[in-house]
């Protein structure tokens, strides 16, 4: 009898590990079919009236993840898509010089200069950061004092602007870089880092709140948040202090992640009031199983429920894409837990859906 249920232990572990298997030639097939439908897309209106600027922060956090994809694709068509946008618009970041927002679209700029060495990709961005350097804001990070958004007083903030001084830092060999973001970035987690549960709050107002009993942690912006870590450390020498401080941020939330995910695969848009937010939404759950994926693709997080919590997340994710590539129960515009459907998607689901198959690629190929 003992040999009987250790043979069917066996079995099942065997089947499960088979079950659960990724093929990589399907998660390129996906991602092409969402890359694909986002360009024949990208001046649909989705949350505003009119179509999203190309500097704006939206479609910077979708450039994110078409870089990605671009470097993964067998043409390219999607280089070249992205590279018109840099040539159309100068290089230039968008229109304000502290906003976090704005300096996304260096993302973008630094992808495309690791693979062009042209200096006029960064040229612009590395003239606004020297500047930001030698005038930094003075403002305090609480929400209602003037101009408190020109320092990242807001999690999202921490997706918009950090990596891309990272990506400098890495690209330029030059401290500076490093050096500002590091005291700025420990200044917005001594402000909004919840050390209890592990989470960020989204600002200011929330902290203290509860919504049905529980603290608010909205999804997306913790999905801003982790995504973002995981490009700062990819950037970072490890064993340094940085790389270290960073990494503790990130094993904290990795773990805090794996519990509360829900069993669909997904995170709640509030993520400890799943009960009150059943609804599926893509683009917080995507940037986690990038961040995830990430982690387990450099041996940094062990284990098979990692595994299987990034596993369970694609193929959540993939289940909600319509037939047409569109991603669908992406939350629109906003700052807090709301709605999601499946007939609403948004550019920046859309990057966090190609961040999280770049990994995911990653795992299957080497399964």
């Amino acid at each position: 009898m003992r040999t009987f249920k250790l043979l069917l232990i066996s079995f099942l572990s065997v089947y499960f590990c088979n079950a659960q298997k990724i093929k990589p030639e399907e998660v390129k097939d996906v991602m092409k079919k969402v890359a694909d439908w986002q360009m024949d897309h990208i001046n649909d209106s989705y949350s505003n009236k009119k179509p999203h600027h190309p500097l704006h922060w939206t479609n910077a956090a979708l450039y994110v993840g078409m870089a990605k994809w671009a470097e993964m694709a067998d043409d390219d068509t999607y280089y070249n898509w992205l590279k018109g946008i840099g040539d159309q618009n100068n290089w230039q970041l968008h229109e304000r010089k502290y906003h976090a927002d704005d300096h996304a679209v260096g993302r973008m700029y630094a992808a495309l200069y690791r693979k062009y060495n042209q200096k006029k990709m960064l040229k612009p961005t590395k003239e606004q950061f020297n500047f930001l350097i030698h005038h930094p804001a003075k403002t305090k990070l609480n929400w209602a004092t003037p101009y408190h958004q020109d320092r990242w007083n807001w999690c999202d903030a921490l997706f918009m602007s950090p990596p891309v001084w990272a990506d400098l830092y890495n690209i330029t060999g030059e401290q500076k870089y490093l050096d500002f973001m590091f005291e700025e970035y420990k200044a917005t987690t001594e402000f909004l880092f919840d050390e209890e549960e592990n989470l960020y709050y989204r600002d200011e107002r929330f902290k203290g709140k509860l919504d049905n009993g529980t603290k608010i942690f909205w999804g997306r912006g913790n999905g801003w948040v982790y995504a973002g870590l995981t490009d700062i450390l990819s950037n970072l020498k490890p064993q340094t202090k940085e790389y270290e401080y960073f990494l503790d941020i990130y094993k904290k939330m990795s773990k805090k992640l794996l519990e509360i995910q829900t069993p669909k695969g997904h995170w709640a848009m509030s993520l400890l009031g799943h009960e009150f937010y059943p609804t599926p939404e893509t683009s917080g759950s995507s940037f986690f199983i990038y961040g995830l994926t990430w982690g387990i693709n450099n041996g940094i997080l062990k284990g098979r429920n990692y595994k299987k919590a990034v596993i369970n997340g694609w193929n959540a994710m993939t289940g909600y894409v319509h037939e047409n590539g569109m991603l669908g129960y992406v939350q629109p515009i906003g700052a807090a837990p709301g709605n999601a459907s499946p007939d609403k998607t948004e550019v920046y689901g859309t990057g966090a859906f190609l961040s999280a198959g770049s990994e995911i690629y990653k795992m299957a190929k080497d399964n």
